[in-house]
């Protein structure tokens, strides 16, 4: 016998028999929605309160409520609190327990609200706390890249396009570029909070409620910025999980085009970087393997969080209005993403402000792939030769010195006359890397005035509150 068949669930008035034993395992999400157990707490207590204040239930009623709440949060918190499958979810579990410890008050907790509208209020409110993690997150990862640029400002790279040697770059330069990214990735949550804290409490089933409820009291009680405009849509509307979902697909596939630049790095064939041991593993049959392990998975793990939206997206692209069944699915995609995304960005941080930098391997690789042909074809453009044509004459003169297995910097004045006798021994200061790096003041680009420009403007924003 079934343990519903004991005791009458809370919306069985108008049933006789019991659940199938495989079909109430199959509904029950209490194992995983018990995890926005302080969210269903919280609103319920500030759903308590306003029904006091519109004189719906007596304040001792409301007192006994909140009362009764809070030993359920200890409960819970020392992990004594029995969640049952019977129950079906983390609403009607603290509800079932709520009315055990106070009896009649815990039975019109629920007076002017539905089971639709808790469950949108309790997964906004806990996926706006999760947002909150997830900009903290991001800020502190942007901190580290730029504590780490502001190190390495000197140090120069070879910048690729095509994974081709293009320009040479300054390593701060490389480093700033992830640091933009991240800083959108948290602009993007926190602009998507604005749409994810609204309060859909009283939009009831579908239809709003005959009681005399105030949603704005309860959203101000509980800091969201607003309540529903239309209950069909509140109870329904699950927009603000996809957009949460795509904010962290979005940090993720920021995060793997670093450990994939990480991973490369870190072979011996570029040897730019050392991975620190603590972010590391070995090989079980090869004793000189330092693998980087932590930035392939993270690299991996970007393809659940992918496959998590568009679980989403197609969960919610057929339903009917208002509230379906189907929309239980929406919790472990998410719970899924910020399990991901959270301790990725945290990880990345300890990462890359362990990881070590090997200077003169990035310098010696800028010898390969000419790297400094653009500086000649714009010096000869200076001299008033048509860019075209420059170009063509830098392209012969680097066909010429790769014959050779030299660098444009290494010929001598009288091999790089041959393809234009507008080239001077000035040429040589053009063609020295640094020179190539310092060169560059455009706002954003790579010369060390830029650079340092970014710095401050990222640090100027590391500083505000937001």
């Amino acid at each position: 016998m079934s343990t519903a068949s004991k005791e009458k669930k809370l919306w069985g008035g108008r049933f006789s028999g019991d659940t199938a034993p495989l079909v109430e395992r199959y509904t029950c999400s209490v194992g995983f929605d018990s995890r926005l157990c302080a969210q269903d707490i919280d609103g319920s207590k500030a759903h308590a309160s306003m029904l006091a204040e519109q004189g719906i239930i007596t304040p001792s009623d409301c007192e006994a409520i909140h009362q009764g709440l809070e030993q359920i949060r200890a409960e819970i918190k020392a992990g004594t609190f029995v969640w049952r499958q019977d129950l079906e979810d983390v609403h009607m579990n603290i509800e079932h327990r709520l009315t055990e410890l106070v009896g009649t008050p815990g039975q019109k907790l629920h007076t002017g609200r539905s089971r639709n509208d808790q469950v949108a209020l309790d997964f906004r409110l806990f996926v706006a706390a999760c947002l909150d993690e997830w900009a903290d997150n991001l800020k502190a990862l942007v901190d580290t890249l730029v504590q780490r640029a502001k190190e390495h400002q000197g140090v120069l790279l070879p910048g690729c396009t095509h994974f081709q040697p293009a320009q040479p770059v300054s390593l701060a330069q490389h480093l700033l570029a992830y640091a933009q990214m991240f800083r959108r990735d948290h602009d993007r949550v926190r602009d998507a909070l604005k749409r994810v804290r609204v309060s859909p409490l009283g939009a009831a089933a579908l239809a709003g409620t005959t009681h005399p409820l105030d949603p704005a009291q309860v959203a101000e009680t509980l800091g969201l910025g607003g309540t529903f405009a239309n209950s069909m849509d509140a109870v329904s509307d699950r927009d603000f999980v996809l957009e949460a979902v795509f904010c962290g697909s979005l940090v993720m596939m920021h995060l793997s085009r670093l450990c994939e630049e990480i991973i490369i790095w870190a072979n011996p064939q570029f040897g730019f970087v050392r991975l620190p041991d603590a972010y590391s593993t070995g090989s079980s049959i090869m004793p000189q393997k330092k693998n980087p392990d932590v930035a392939e998975l993270m690299r991996g793990k970007t393809g659940r969080v992918y496959g998590d939206l568009v679980g989403l997206l197609t969960l919610m692209k057929g339903l009917p209005l208002a509230y379906n069944r189907d929309m239980q699915e929406d919790k472990e995609p998410f719970l899924d993403t910020h399990d991901t995304v959270s301790p990725s960005l945290a990880i990345m941080a300890g990462m890359l402000s362990e990881l070590g930098f090997n200077a003169e391997r990035m310098r010696r690789a800028l010898k390969a792939g000419f790297l400094n042909a653009t500086e000649l074809a714009d010096y000869l453009a200076a001299k008033g030769v048509p860019f075209r044509q420059a170009h063509h004459i830098t392209g012969a003169a680097v066909a010429f010195a790769e014959e050779r297995g030299i660098g444009l910097e290494d010929m001598n004045i009288e091999d790089l006359r041959r393809f234009s006798a507008d080239i001077g021994e000035d040429v040589f200061t053009v063609l020295d890397y640094d020179n190539a790096v310092a060169r560059r003041h455009v706002p954003g680009g790579t010369g060390p005035d830029s650079v340092g420009a970014q710095i401050s403007e990222l640090a100027s924003w590391l500083s505000e509150k937001v």
